[in-house]
């Protein structure tokens, strides 16, 4: 390990506001960040790509006691300064950006559990000069370990304030913040611990350190401090005492760089070599870290002679096991979509009843009393109140699927998921944790691809990005749980399992097409992997999570839905031909609308369902899969006024099409939406990632699966049932 130079990447300009001090939370994975910033922004954060990045960052409006007003940016996990992917590297040159540019202070989560290892990185964001609050995550885990921390004999020892919290309880949030408030106007708290010899030259004299400094070890330190001391006064933007370090370590510095503090950096390189005590100083470097974390911890928190095993360890045995792991996994997956599709079943048809019943009547005779043109009414409510009304009656189901898969998460069971599919993933040469965006990809396929750049090598990311679109989404879930609860009834549950079975059966056997195609050379990487401790999940946490994540869904699908149904609205009311009739006045299957789905509709009979609803419904589902429900429900809510339910209707198209298989079609049905294009917005994100290139091959690939599974599927079944 080593320090890293700065290439001049992105900066904090861009998301400053006058007068507002920005603060980095930064950390290893999976030590509590990702929940701390959840209870120290609540509702009020946005997920975007920093700037001149394509890399998320959670960032959200930070609040204390006081009043102050705290801008707080989440940034990825990472493990050293060293980038070994996209996010990694966002983190480098966010806290190592020029002067001014970069957060007006760190909030460090350092897991109480795993110091030692959590304390490298610290050692790296201590030397970039910026102000640091450490805060002490998981101090229960550590406790029940017999290894609690001291806090107090902690920051003695780093030189810098530590605050244990509890983000799952809200247990020290205001002092974390008092504490972060109190940090900014003064000098950095923890400046002895990062070279104070830099910023004041006659303070430290060569070889000295300040209590709580790591020490590399003479010769090395001399050096090192000679080196600072010239960083400090030349002329460049960057953090000196980080600098000095990186060029010391050999690392390929930037443009801003003097030649001349780069040349002295290589010859003091070369001195320590010609030492065959000290042959490398950047593996000095990295063991005086390391040597320097276990001393802290040592004198913080002397460790009993043999570690208790703690329940995680205990369970961990059992449901890592080769033998039960992917089998208890199945089993979990399995309960959460049959109990979703319980519990929400009845919820959603009185949601849909009242949706139907009194919302469209009421409207229409609201429309009526202010004599509403026909045209504006037909819009009104065999568009919006049909479409919409439809995706609304899913609400139930998500806030259930979206509370269980939330249990889970903050449990810390879905990080052994990426344990457990290790050995799956390695049928594909990829390593355990490309499994993890692929898990994101089961809420939205957009952010997963985000999720790839945990991946170090670009072969893996590339690779990991085709075979995102195959995992099934929340808004495909919406139209798996419609069609089978019409079809299937009580077995609704286990054919929507099912279906996600198939979607990890479906990413495995293209991944095996695509690899020895498009990425012969790619490389295995060993699993690195850190599980969190099990946790008992809290309600505060779970429904802030629930609460974020319905939100988003409804913004985004509220907004497609509502320019799909108005769309397709519109083409339904222009006729196909002159005896159709004039604008608004042509039957369904008259009009442009139906005139096109029906010339579509033949391609699709192989498959069971060549009717024109079916492919209608398909089409928009290119947009989004959110308008295959609303443009199914208002083709027929269109076709005719009153009549049979929508699920009747759609029962009897398919038993028409199949030629009296309705089931066997449903699911054919249901396999094509697994398969084709997830929506434009995916595509989108897919081709940022992966280049344009890969992403038409990919879209090719998924509408040829999608046909010819679906049309596989219903032959086999219409056989069989």
């Amino acid at each position: 390990m080593s320090c890293h130079a700065p290439d001049g990447g992105g900066t904090t300009t861009a998301v400053r506001e006058a007068g507002t001090p920005l603060i980095a939370l930064t950390g290893n994975p999976n030590v509590g960040k990702s929940t701390l910033f959840n209870a120290l922004t609540g509702a009020h954060q946005r997920v975007g790509n920093w700037p001149g990045k394509t890399v998320s960052v959670a960032r959200g409006e930070w609040r204390t006691l006081g009043g102050a007003r705290l801008r707080l940016a989440d940034l990825p996990g990472s493990y050293s300064l060293l980038p070994d992917s996209p996010d990694e590297e966002l983190v480098r040159d966010v806290l190592t950006a020029p002067a001014g540019e970069r957060p007006d202070a760190v909030v460090f989560a350092l897991d109480a559990a795993n110091p030692a290892r959590n304390l490298y990185l610290l050692s790296q964001i201590l030397d970039t000069g910026i102000p640091v609050v450490a805060a002490l995550t998981m101090t229960d885990v550590a406790a029940r370990r017999g290894a609690a921390l001291d806090p107090g004999a902690l920051a003695r020892e780093l030189g810098l304030p530590v605050v244990p919290v509890e983000g799952r309880t809200g247990t020290g949030l205001d002092l974390l913040a008092d504490t972060v408030a109190d940090a900014l106007p003064g000098p950095p708290p923890h400046r002895a611990a990062s070279y104070a010899a830099a910023s004041s030259p006659a303070s430290y004299p060569p070889g000295a350190r300040a209590p709580g400094a790591w020490s590399a070890g003479s010769p090395v330190d001399a050096e090192l401090d000679a080196l600072v001391r010239e960083a400090a006064h030349a002329p460049h933007p960057y953090p000196p005492c980080w600098l000095a370090v990186s060029l010391l370590c050999g690392e390929e510095p930037a443009a801003a760089v003097p030649a001349g503090l780069v040349d002295r950096a290589r010859l003091a390189a070369a001195r320590l070599a010609a030492t065959a005590e000290y042959a490398d100083a950047e593996v000095l470097v990295a063991e005086a870290r390391y040597a320097w974390a276990h001393a802290v911890i040592e004198r913080a928190a002397p460790r009993p002679a043999q570690a208790r095993p703690t329940l995680t360890d205990r369970v961990d045995r059992l449901l890592l096991s080769r033998s039960f792991g992917i089998p208890f996994f199945l089993a979990v997956m399995w309960g959460v979509f049959q109990a979703t599709t319980t519990l929400a079943k009845p919820l959603q048809d009185g949601l849909g009843a009242f949706v139907s019943g009194p919302v469209s009547g009421g409207a229409e005779r609201l429309l009526e009393a202010v004599h509403a043109p026909g045209r504006l009414t037909g819009l009104l409510v065999e568009g919006l109140i049909s479409g919409v009304g439809q995706l609304l009656t899913f609400v139930p189901l998500m806030i259930i699927m979206f509370a269980l898969l939330a249990l889970l998460e903050d449990s810390g069971y879905f990080a052994r998921a990426a344990f457990v599919a290790d050995r799956l993933m390695r049928t594909l040469r990829l390593p355990g944790r490309a499994f993890l965006p692929l898990v994101v990809g089961f809420g939205c396929n957009v952010p997963a691809f985000a999720s790839t750049r945990i991946l170090s090598r670009r072969s893996h990311r590339l690779l990991v990005g085709m075979l995102i679109p195959y995992m099934s989404c929340t808004a495909r879930l919406a139209v798996y749980v419609m069609i089978a609860g019409i079809f299937f009834g009580s077995n609704s549950g286990t054919v929507v399992f099912l279906l996600y079975v198939a979607s990890v059966l479906l990413v495995v056997s293209m991944g095996l097409l695509l690899r020895p195609l498009l990425f012969k050379d790619m490389e295995e990487e060993p699993l690195v992997l850190e599980l969190p401790p099990y946790r008992l999940p809290t309600l505060r946490v779970t429904g802030a999570q629930v609460l974020q994540k319905l939100g988003a869904f409804l913004r985004t699908a509220g907004g497609i839905i509502v320019a799909t149904a108005a769309a397709v609205w519109l083409l339904m009311a222009v006729p196909a031909g002159a005896g159709a009739g004039g604008f608004g006045k042509p039957e369904v299957e008259q009009s442009v609308f139906g005139t096109v789905t029906r010339a579509v509709a033949p391609v699709m009979a192989p498959a069971g369902f060549g009717d024109w609803h079916a492919t209608a419904a398909l089409g928009t589902g290119l947009i989004a899969k959110e308008g295959v429900i609303s443009t199914l429900a208002q083709t027929y809510s269109a076709e005719e006024d009153g009549g049979p339910e929508l699920g009747d209707r759609l029962h009897a198209t398919f038993a028409e099409s199949s030629g009296g298989h309705p089931e066997a079609a449903a699911l054919a049905f249901l396999v094509f939406v697994l398969a084709y294009t997830p929506c434009m917005a995916t595509v989108a994100a897919q081709r940022a990632e992966i280049g344009t290139r890969l992403t038409l091959i990919g879209l090719g690939l998924q509408l040829a699966a999608a046909w010819l599974l679906a049309t596989g599927v219903f032959q086999i079944a219409r056989v069989l049932w």
